[in-house]
């Protein structure tokens, strides 16, 4: 069994965004040399999230409207009443709720193993953010 660690960093320009990591993703898998098992991705942020869906443009803009409703930046949060570092951000975490910080795709043959659609998104909640974060965890022989 092989256990290797690896991590993704990146800059994210817009307050809700959708950046595909599958490619680099991969990268990282096939660098690891392992053809089956499992590969774990995980946000160490609170205000973002990891999830698989359709690289869709306009699909993108439907899920960033849906999330916008879910928590309005604009309505009258307790945190932000008094914040750590000036961000007005409890719409973000909220957000969050409804998203996860990690996510899992099997391996098998050295690839992930997804379906014809399906892409890795790094969700972006609370940008523009510099240096954020997605480690990656691939076990497998």
């Amino acid at each position: 069994m092989k256990i290797t660690h690896d991590t993704i960093r990146l800059d994210t320009q817009k307050p809700i965004e959708f950046i595909d990591i599958t490619d680099d993703t991969a990268r990282i898998l096939k660098n690891a040399s392992v053809k089956n098992g499992l590969l774990n991705l995980s946000s160490e942020h609170t205000t973002c999230a990891v999830c698989i869906n359709e690289n869709c443009e306009r699909l993108q803009k439907d899920m960033e409207n849906f999330l916008k409703k879910l928590a309005p930046p604009n309505d009258n949060y307790h945190h932000n009443h008094q914040t750590i570092d000036d961000r007005s951000n409890a719409h973000s975490h909220l957000m969050s709720l409804f998203l996860k910080t990690t996510e899992s795709v099997q391996i098998k043959g050295n690839r992930l193993s997804m379906g014809a659609w399906q892409r890795v998104f790094f969700v972006e909640l609370d940008g523009p953010r510099k240096g954020r974060k997605i480690n990656i965890t691939i076990i497998g022989e």
